[in-house]
């Protein structure tokens, strides 16, 4: 039903894909409340760690040394920070605040769009760095030469180091999304698919009814 592929060798990068369909966009106060448990397990779990250890769990540090070698860094490391110094996680769109829990919770850098706005097949490439495409941010980027990038028979869906695009953003009348997930070489796969599992688990519980239609590593 989906057509994905991965062009890329495992030494360079996987992806997990999960789709989830019939969704009902709206928080529920079981969702808050696992909201809030996540983030007070935060900062019970990392209370008093310093940033140079933070750095080194994995899969944290598969991520930080691979934006540092291409002089970026990894945002979900600072987003952490804010939570555990008493940050609340945003509120937004509830299908948006499942994913960031997930992040926030495994380190796994993720990315959501509406399945509506996605036109099979989904690719994971390799950069030139001459492609162009517009992000959250409203701001038209090129890509980073070597970096990773999953496109659509359209444009560019996210990379890993420009984020995600605007054109298939979630918004308040999706009803149907599609998770996809950066996997390093050294990151292990099963880590992929507990991520995957706990994205699953927040969405249900503000959207009983969702239907999984995919869940899987490519």
């Amino acid at each position: 039903m989906y057509t994905i592929h991965n062009t890329l060798s495992p030494t360079q990068c996987r992806m997990g894909i999960l789709i989830m369909e019939n969704i009902s966009n709206t928080p529920t106060d079981a969702f808050i409340k696992a909201k809030q448990d996540l983030e007070i397990s935060i900062r019970e779990k990392y209370a008093g760690t310093q940033r140079s250890e933070l750095k080194t769990l994995r899969p944290m540090e598969a991520y930080i040394n691979y934006y540092k070698k291409r002089g970026y860094t990894y945002h979900v490391l600072g987003q952490l920070e804010s939570v555990i110094k008493g940050k609340q996680i945003p509120s937004v769109l509830p299908c948006v605040e499942a994913m960031f829990m997930a992040e926030l919770k495994n380190m796994m850098l993720t990315a959501g769009h509406d399945l509506n706005k996605v036109d099979f097949p989904v690719n994971l490439e390799t950069c030139k760095g001459d492609e162009s495409f517009v992000t959250m941010s409203d701001k038209e980027v090129l890509t980073v030469a070597e970096d990773y990038m999953i496109k659509d028979n359209i444009d560019i869906l996210s990379t890993i180091l420009r984020g995600p695009d605007k054109r298939t953003a979630i918004d308040k009348n999706t009803s149907k999304v599609i998770y996809t997930v950066y996997i390093l070489p050294d990151i292990d796969e099963s880590i992929a698919i507990e991520h995957l599992r706990d994205i699953q688990m927040y969405v249900k519980l503000f959207s009983s009814d969702a239907m999984t239609s995919l869940m899987q590593i490519y």
